[in-house]
């Protein structure tokens, strides 16, 4: 089986991105299968299933939603084999720019859109500057010197990236898309021993713990205090 994750900021068209390429994947005979992760609620899986895919989502709750996936992640590679999928994506919650859900040697995407500013992506950590491929979308609400900019910002911070154009709404660009994520990065049956490509957000403090109270005297752990000078 084929692994793809698939990350980005919030509202920046993941999903729609995944169904138009899922269509052109299954034109060939393929079989796709997505597992969608998130903190408190989604309906993506509904827009999964209306589509006929194979679909499980998890939900994090209290916890960051990149430590959920990466805890998760073995099992959810297992149910894909279970289902005789060729093709396996997840998909990120993507609420951190600070998120890390990539995967040494599993193809990465990143999704990011022309609408988040010029700036972004140099604001947009490993979730962006380790992707394999950089999907920018909502091109068609900007214009093209817009486009070109941030397309240049884009690989400015990760020079190696694949960067294209994809349309949510019509699927422009989702067959390109699709080829690539049918390159065989490599053929899977578990992900065990396998290293994420950078280190997650690490928080352990006591806030983390429940505690609801602000003032130093209640702060334990693992605090990073703001400096502020005389």
């Amino acid at each position: 089986m084929n692994l793809v994750t698939f990350s980005g900021p919030p509202s920046s068209g993941k999903t729609s991105v995944i169904l138009k390429t899922i269509q052109a994947i299954r034109q060939k005979g393929q079989k796709v299968g997505v597992v969608k992760f998130d903190c408190l609620y989604t309906e993506d899986d509904i827009l999964y299933e209306k589509a006929g895919v194979p679909v499980k989502k998890g939900l994090s709750g209290a916890l960051c939603p990149d430590h959920f996936f990466v805890s998760n992640i073995e099992e959810v590679v297992q149910w894909g084999i279970q289902n005789q999928l060729d093709i396996l994506i997840t998909e990120s919650a993507g609420l951190c720019n600070r998120c890390s859900p990539h995967i040494k040697d599993i193809k990465a995407v990143c999704v990011i859109d022309n609408l988040s500013g010029m700036n972004t992506p140099k604001k947009i950590g490993p979730m962006l500057k380790a992707a394999d491929i950089v999907v920018i979308t909502k091109g068609d609400i900007v214009s093209q010197a817009e486009r070109e900019v941030f397309s240049s910002r884009v690989s400015s911070v990760n020079a190696k990236a694949i960067v294209m154009h994809v349309n949510g709404l019509t699927g422009q660009g989702a067959f390109e898309l699709s080829t690539l994520l049918e390159e065989k990065e490599q053929q899977i049956n578990s992900v065990k021993g396998l290293e994420l490509r950078f280190s997650m957000p690490s928080a352990l403090c006591s806030y983390c713990l429940g505690e609801k109270r602000i003032g130093e005297e209640y702060q334990m752990g693992n605090v990073r205090k703001i400096e502020i000078g005389d």
